[in-house]
């Protein structure tokens, strides 16, 4: 029997201003433990929009999100937030780590958010740091570290809680080539290691290659790429 599905998409459709046409509609999708997708598309299809309705910052004008099963509309800001706390993981473009916290300080932000107790948050605070690699550098502040560090810390800090469901916007779009490279594979690698589900938002063909499948987000919706 197939693992319940972490995220379902059914008929998901926004639309800014009832005088336009809508941003997108009609998308569906289904992602289970362990699947990695990359979505694609060009500038100003909606991929932010779409980001922003999966975490449930924004809401639907049509259709539903479903976080292992549990229909975002259904619940109230604040039931929104916990979930989102619990459940869900970013990594940014921008990295949004806070610079005068250590880094250890920083990848135990949503532990703490959590209410985990001590010393279970130092353990897995310890865990993350020596899996993404950057356990040397637990004392350092992060405004002294590299940006392929610093995304490191930003890929622990979005996993330490274990979530269930992991978003990427563009997380390499301010890296060189090296660090880019070893951020999407340490991605990669921590999401399944974690057997969470996880979308990676990006305009780079490289990028999108490291996940198991690419969808496309156009105007006719979100479709499977066509074959080459």
């Amino acid at each position: 029997m197939a693992d319940p599905a972490v995220l379902t998409l059914e008929n998901l459709a926004k639309r800014y201003r009832p005088d336009r046409p809508a941003v997108f509609e009609g998308l569906n999708l289904e992602l289970r433990p362990g699947e990695y997708l990359a979505i694609m598309g060009e500038s100003g299809v909606g991929k932010s929009t779409l980001l922003n309705l999966l975490a449930g910052l924004d809401r639907p004008d049509a259709g539903r999100v479903l976080i292992e099963g549990t229909d975002l509309a259904t619940l109230d800001d604040d039931a929104i937030t916990l979930l989102r706390r619990r459940a869900v993981g970013f990594v940014f473009q921008a990295f949004h780590v806070l610079p005068y916290l250590s880094v250890e300080q920083n990848v135990a932000l949503p532990l703490e958010l959590l209410r985990v107790a001590e010393p279970e948050r130092s353990a897995r605070t310890a865990e993350m740091l020596s899996a993404v690699g950057i356990a040397p550098l637990a004392r350092r502040y992060a405004r002294e570290l590299s940006g392929g560090e610093v995304q490191r810390i930003a890929i622990a800090r979005a996993l330490v809680h274990r979530p269930r469901l992991v978003l990427a916007d563009e997380p390499t779009g301010n890296l060189d080539p090296r660090s880019a490279a070893q951020t999407l594979a340490l991605l990669r690698a921590q999401i399944k290691a974690n057997c969470a589900a996880g979308i990676l938002i990006t305009h780079s063909r490289s990028a999108a290659e490291t996940a198991d499948r690419i969808v496309i987000l156009d105007g006719q919706g979100l479709h499977p790429e066509a074959p080459a």
